[in-house]
């Protein structure tokens, strides 16, 4: 059976504690189900998957009306929240997640918290949302915003695209821009 934990350090946040069955073939997993986060409607309108190279670092993104359920089908990443939502009890609270390998998690983010993850091995990510892409309603924040007391546990640095290297510290932010 599948155990749904909230976070410690930020509320809203879940991990599902994912409970593989093994045999002499391979491995089943459920990864999913809707009714482990009643909290959401989930109309699934969208699954993405993401490819990433070791050392890419991707992030930190955050939404006001999608919330992302993440799962690692191969190999670890390490996820990095934030709680961006001022009337939250946890609001500024930060936490990292390593996912994958031999931590079978799903995560549930919901709106609100910004997220991103540092690819720590090659690793192939999937996530649902319950939105379709909308450009207008994604969000970023520097991953590196010293604001955010986030720690990555780096010793070289990550791989950025441009989009996210461009993202402001939350301090440069627009009020309108945040979550409410």
């Amino acid at each position: 059976m599948t155990r749904i934990e909230e976070s410690k350090l930020i509320s809203g946040v879940f991990l599902a504690h994912l409970r593989p069955f093994t045999d002499e073939r391979g491995r089943f997993l459920e990864t999913f189900r809707k009714e482990w986060f009643p909290q959401r409607s989930w109309d699934i309108f969208q699954t993405n998957r993401s490819d990433s190279k070791a050392g890419v670092l991707r992030g930190l993104h955050y939404h006001h009306h999608q919330v992302d359920y993440w799962y690692v089908q191969d190999g670890k990443i390490r996820a990095g929240l934030v709680d961006l939502r001022p009337t939250s009890p946890t609001f500024m609270a930060a936490q990292t997640v390593e996912m994958g390998e031999e931590n079978q998690v799903g995560l549930f983010i919901p709106i609100g918290v910004a997220h991103g993850f540092l690819a720590l091995t090659n690793a192939i990510h999937t996530y649902i949302v319950d939105n379709y892409y909308n450009g207008a309603d994604e969000f970023g924040v520097a991953w590196n915003d010293p604001d955010l007391g986030l720690d990555w546990g780096l010793s070289t640095e990550p791989l950025i695209s441009d989009r996210d290297k461009a993202n402001k510290r939350l301090r440069d932010i627009p009020v309108d821009q945040l979550p409410q």
